[in-house]
């Protein structure tokens, strides 16, 4: 993995811009520790920050090949996992290379196949071609967004950028916020509508879209898309290809000249991921695999069962990694930690996020660093299977809302008159649920309960899917550490997306599909334990922290929030007693000190990012 950033201007003059772009691949330095690169001609300019994954010698970018009398120039994130089939049929195409990178592979795939390349690939990806006869430019996103992608447009200049802050280091581009932005920060937050990038002019470059840029004007176009149709196999069938599918992204995804471990929360989908990948380790012999799982001090004092969190992870870590013969390792932080990483967190998504629930992913990430470069998680099994709360409670299933933001009046109930007015919050969320919905490929003739659940998958997989997907990218790169993620290979997310509920709940169980498929590959209790999200703090002392946190932002006669809360409301409420407080306001991790927090957040990013409201 790696980070990349450039500048296009087809009508200016880029000679002697080396320094901007320069600065630009600075603020990347965390995704791509190992080594810099740039290039530039008079019209484009690229740069990039290598992590060292797989062929050090032969994958240096930005890379360039000639062919048929014009220079192409890439830079590129991510990894493919079909390279070697690719390489096979470029070879038989007359095509040659001098190592084993997928780089290589990808650039020569461009060149033979121009955007139909995209149609070939299986793999993470985000990356960027020049043509310097042609003066044409290329840019493209794997197809469920799992590689980050920004771009916006001034004047006749394009920029691009791995990340919201890459765009920030051009002085082209400043940190303004307008009603759009407020609105996503304050009524979506931390989810983020997608495309926007929440700065004024900055625009995300859509999953599984790509961007044509040349003289003759610019134009994005989608190239994948779910496609709804009847699911012709049985029940034997489907479990049969959803066990193949899978155990094939898990082994394709270990592939690596560095070394690979697993997350591991004893769970159902980390620990599948983690059973085929010991299963392979040990085919392999030598080292067995490295599992991680993260936990907090006190957690075992503190922890009270609840809706959403049935059980602690533990327990099932110790029996799973003692049933695979893994080498584990427990890692536990304190609240202080919690506290010190919230503003690092921040700066690594460049938005406020999911507070500490990003911050201790950050953390653990650089523990899973000092061993480890690369590492399977198990996100997005839950999207793709059906796993949370709200597809199977019908509150949710009949809320005209997304089903994670069904307590917005939670939240809004502490916002300032003004910015209510401005942002009419109810309204703003109300028309990015109906903009999602009309999204989605419909199944003519579904019967309208059905109808309903291919609904709630795609606001899964489109609205709530890229925010846990932001996080992870963001908080696993800020250390330079690459996480991959099997469950969101496209061919199984294509095949279980027109797999019937009732198949996908064989055995009247959430996931039972997936159950089934993994029997004989883990104990039966394991198979059956309940859905346990990513672990939290449930110290008391981590609510005192970022309260009082907050309190002291609101003593601030200078915070930038001030103009967005209503400080007596905020007062009153910190005031009472909050020990059995439950406000669920976002999902099944943010709660009380999460609202904290994120207030918390929202006051440094606004005064670290120099953000102005127009």
């Amino acid at each position: 993995m790696c980070g990349i950033a450039g500048w296009i201007d087809l009508h200016g003059d880029l000679t002697g811009q080396h320094p901007i772009v320069k600065s630009m691949a600075d603020t990347l330095i965390s995704r791509g520790p190992d080594s810099e690169g740039i290039w530039a001609s008079p019209h484009a300019a690229f740069a990039h920050r290598r992590l060292i994954v797989v062929d050090p010698e032969c994958g240096t970018q930005p890379m360039l090949r000639k062919h048929a009398g014009d220079t192409y120039v890439m830079v590129y994130n991510g990894e493919l996992y079909n390279t070697e089939e690719l390489r096979r049929e470029l070879q038989g195409r007359g095509h040659s290379f001098r190592g084993t990178s997928d780089t290589e592979v990808l650039l020569a795939s461009y060149i033979e196949w121009g955007e139909a390349c995209l149609e070939k690939l299986n793999g993470i990806y985000a990356f960027a071609i020049w043509a310097e006869k042609k003066q044409t430019f290329f840019l493209a996103r794997d197809r469920l967004g799992v590689k980050p992608l920004f771009y916006t447009r001034s004047g006749s200049s394009f920029l691009f950028g791995s990340e919201i802050k890459a765009l920030l280091a051009h002085p082209l581009v400043k940190p303004e916020l307008r009603t759009e932005g407020l609105a996503e920060i304050f009524a979506l937050g931390p989810a983020r509508t997608p495309g926007v990038g929440v700065f004024h002019n900055i625009h995300e470059l859509l999953p599984g879209t790509y961007l044509l840029l040349n003289r003759h004007g610019f134009q994005t176009r989608q190239y994948w898309t779910l496609e709804s149709k009847p699911h012709a196999d049985d029940l034997e069938t489907t479990i049969s290809n959803i066990r193949d599918l899978f155990e094939d992204s898990v082994i394709r995804q270990l592939v690596a000249d560095v070394p690979v471990c697993t997350l591991l929360s004893g769970g159902l989908d980390s620990s599948a991921i983690s059973a085929f990948a010991a299963q392979a380790y040990r085919e392999k012999g030598g080292e067995p695999l490295h599992t991680f799982s993260v936990d907090y001090v006190d957690n075992d004092r503190h922890f009270r069962v609840n809706e959403f969190q049935p059980n602690a992870d533990a327990p099932w870590v110790k029996q799973v990694s003692s049933f695979l013969g893994t080498t584990h390792h427990d890692i536990y932080f304190d609240t202080p930690h919690l506290i010190d990483s919230l503003q690092t967190a921040l700066h690594a998504r460049d938005l406020p996020g999911m507070t500490d629930i990003d911050g201790s992913l950050f953390l653990f990430c650089g523990e899973i660093k000092k061993q480890a470069t690369v590492a399977l998680s198990g996100e997005c099994a839950d999207e793709v299977f059906g796993g949370y709360p709200w597809f199977h409670r019908q509150e949710a299933l009949s809320a005209t809302t997304f089903p994670w933001a069904r307590n917005l009046k939670e939240k809004t109930k502490f916002f300032s008159g003004e910015l209510l007015a401005q942002v009419e919050p109810e309204r703003y969320v109300t028309e990015r649920y109906q903009q999602a919905l009309d999204e989605v490929p419909r199944l003519p003739g579904e019967e309208p309960a059905d109808a309903r659940i291919r609904e709630i998958f795609y606001l899964n997989l489109t609205r709530w899917m890229p925010t846990l997907l932001d996080r992870k990218d963001r908080m696993s790169m800020a250390v330079g550490l690459e996480v991959r993620v099997p469950f969101c290979d496209h061919r199984l997310v294509e095949y279980m997306w027109n797999v019937p509920w009732s198949m996908k709940t064989s055995g009247q169980r959430e996931k039972g599909i997936l159950r089934q498929a993994l029997k004989g590959v883990l104990p039966d209790d394991v198979l059956a334990r309940r859905k346990s999200p990513y672990p939290k703090t449930h110290n008391p002392s981590y609510l005192d922290a970022v309260r009082n946190r907050v309190l002291s932002i609101l003593d601030d006669s200078n915070s930038p929030l001030l103009p967005f809360v209503d400080v007596k409301a905020i007062r009153e409420f910190a005031a009472s007693d909050l020990s059995a407080v439950h406000m669920p306001w976002f999902g099944q991790l943010m709660n009380v000190p999460q609202f904290f927090a994120y207030l918390a957040q929202i006051d440094s990013w606004m005064r670290e990012y120099r953000v102005t409201i127009k």
